[in-house]
């Protein structure tokens, strides 16, 4: 059980648990759910002059992503997040937690439920829950694969792991780039199906329609290897951008107007 809470300009950790081992663990993890150790100097350095980001990181510096401090809990959410409403999606979540979920000893705390306890569970149990049958069999099997250590969350060898749970039907590029940016803290990773990105590519490009998912990945490549961080800068910071309506930059006393392009330097 870790506690966290600001005071003085900083943020405080305290953690308990069975061993010195277990707290130091819950410590590291809460820090990187908390993006504590998360230093993004390298990126506001190479895209400070960038012609849409620039604007946005000198407005919003502190911008951080979200991050899951259990990278199960960040898998198993992807798989309940696919071609839903979030609002449906939390309830599921909620009815997993409460039905599956870990309790603190005092039994008033619920987390997440751990792949161990997953890959117990029959599919129906998941669909009680209102996952459909196919979501909940594949969460079943990707839980199973993490508790048996055939796949390793925790480990810095992320593809081998991907390309694994890539065989498993109902597992595609979005939920592993869910699991990669929120869950392994891989800013390279966009989830390029988001619905944000597809209007966001589609309004910037100028392409008068929802873009394509491969072409908001083409879109991003300039922002390598930050492309998830991009994402989430422009879409938190970008509205009311557009083709025609690139934003204010000046050359040589004069106001230059351009449509945008990703990367786009000055």
């Amino acid at each position: 059980m870790v506690a966290a809470w600001a005071t003085g300009g900083a943020v405080r950790l305290r953690a308990q648990g069975p061993s010195p081992d277990a707290a130091g663990y819950a410590l590291e993890r809460m820090r990187y759910a908390l993006n504590l150790d998360h230093d993004l100097a390298p990126f506001h350095a190479m895209f400070k002059s960038d012609r849409l980001l620039g604007p946005i990181l000198r407005r919003r510096p502190w911008l951080r992503p979200s991050r899951i401090a259990d990278p199960f809990q960040a898998l198993a959410w992807a798989i309940t997040e696919q071609l839903i409403e979030v609002e449906r999606a939390l309830a599921i979540q909620r009815r997993l937690t409460w039905r599956f979920g870990r309790r603190s000893a005092c039994g008033t705390l619920v987390d997440s439920p751990s792949a161990q306890r997953i890959a117990g569970c029959a599919p129906a149990e998941l669909q009680a829950c209102d996952l459909s049958a196919g979501r909940s069999l594949a969460l079943v099997l990707c839980g199973r694969e993490v508790a048996t250590g055939r796949v390793d969350l925790a480990s810095p060898d992320h593809e081998r792991g991907w390309q694994r749970l890539d065989r498993i039907r109902e597992i595609g590029p979005w939920t592993l780039q869910k699991l990669a940016f929120h869950g392994q803290g891989r800013d390279d990773q966009l989830p390029a199906g988001d619905l944000a990105y597809i209007k966001l590519v589609g309004r910037l490009a100028g392409l008068g329609r929802r873009a394509t998912v491969d072409e908001v990945t083409e879109w991003f490549e300039p922002y390598a290897p930050y492309q998830g961080l991009a994402g989430l800068y422009l879409v938190v910071g970008g509205h009311g951008l557009t083709a025609g309506k690139p934003p204010a930059t000046v050359r040589g006393g004069y106001p230059v107007t351009r449509p945008l392009r990703a990367g786009a330097r000055w």
